[in-house]
């Protein structure tokens, strides 16, 4: 018995790498997996740098009846109980062929490019969708899709660049900090005006009680703080390092506690990226960090412009290295475990598994 994973993209996309990902961990698992992927795509050629199990189909430019004849033919052969399918094409060609070889486990992960809602897929055949997100699995659910259908399994996010960098200067380097500083490195969108300058008085609250104590307000492009730092000269306790997307990961250790203070959501990646990094953090108590902080247990949550609420937080952070030590342990642990690429080959593959046993089918 086999898992069918059926991608039709040419170029390498986020949903590939998750492909590749459940692909090496069934095989961790001692399933048999095959991997149906377009001839000269990206996804094939890595596959085959792996030494994954990969069968070349041509599904752009043919005719449709052909590629479905074919798939199902594969399907037969090797036994397959499970398909899984990553785009709109290929759930066109998977699922009508998954139909006809009486594949009895069929998942789809959301297009990324297309909404699965667009009347050209068999919704009805599928066991489950996954989802990225409950926002999507709402956007699925108001579609049409029963939300018993709908699995929420968050992308995996390849945490080696972070959880592998060593302790670093470049902060204090490049902005002239002492090494005895305590850096909090902070992010916010420039659109939170009031945010801002709640940041900037909870910096100023904090270093009145410890000097030592630098908030540096990390800059990016997308977030547009360079227009913001324009505005907003930097004082002894407030710095700047704008421009440093390509090295983020250094950033990260090169601070000692990370922040993210806006009543604006959207800024989830970074503190992921904070927590991956093993720094205690602090955050606005909504969206994502509410998901991901249990307050003191793997960081502090403080109310959205609550200068003081913010300032004590860095400050316990810093007098209390015990529990900094412990909060940046358990929020490494919390995203590795949620968020890691392991954690969502194995949930997806969970997915399988309880499909499948509840049609009554063994899969080993």
């Amino acid at each position: 018995m086999s898992f069918f994973l059926i991608d039709s993209g040419r170029e390498w996309r986020e949903s590939q790498r998750q492909t590749l990902n459940v692909a090496r961990e069934l095989g961790r698992k001692g399933y048999d997996a095959h991997l149906i992927l377009e001839p000269g795509s990206d996804i094939l050629r890595r596959a085959a740098d792996e030494g994954l199990a990969a069968i070349p189909l041509r599904m752009r430019g043919r005719l449709a009846w052909l590629v479905r004849r074919r798939l199902a033919g594969l399907m037969r052969s090797r036994r397959c109980r499970v398909v899984h399918v990553h785009d709109t094409l290929s759930a066109s060609i998977g699922l009508a062929a998954a139909a006809s070889a009486e594949v009895r486990v069929r998942v789809l992960s959301r297009p990324a490019g297309s909404s699965p809602l667009e009347g050209r897929l068999p919704l009805a055949s599928l066991d489950a969708v996954i989802a990225g997100t409950e926002a999507i699995k709402s956007i699925l659910v108001q579609g049409g899709i029963a939300g018993s259908a709908v699995e929420v399994v968050p992308t995996g996010v390849d945490f080696s660049t972070f959880t592998s960098e060593p302790p670093g200067d470049l902060v204090r380097r490049e902005l002239g900090l002492a090494a005895g500083d305590f850096l909090a490195g902070a992010v916010l969108p420039l659109e939170d005006d009031l945010g801002q300058r709640a940041l900037l008085e909870a910096a100023a609250m904090a270093a009145a009680q410890s000097p030592k104590i630098k908030v540096v307000v990390l800059g990016e492009g997308s977030l547009r703080l360079e227009a913001a730092a324009a505005g907003m000269p930097a004082t002894d306790n407030v710095r700047y390092l704008l421009g440093r997307r390509d090295r983020i990961p250094q950033v990260l250790a090169s601070l000692d506690m990370f922040v993210v203070f806006s009543h604006l959501d959207g800024l989830g990646s970074r503190l992921v990226e904070a927590m991956a990094s093993g720094l205690p953090v602090a955050a606005t108590d909504i969206g994502t960090a509410r998901e991901l902080i249990v307050n003191r247990e793997n960081g502090f949550l403080v109310p959205a412009r609550n200068a003081k609420a913010l300032a004590d937080a860095i400050l316990k952070i810093q007098v209390d290295r015990n529990l900094a030590a412990r909060l940046a342990a358990k929020g490494r642990e919390t995203v590795l475990e949620k968020y890691s690429e392991e954690s969502m080959a194995r949930r997806i593959i969970g997915v399988y598994e309880y499909r499948a046993h509840r049609k009554g089918i063994k899969l080993a």
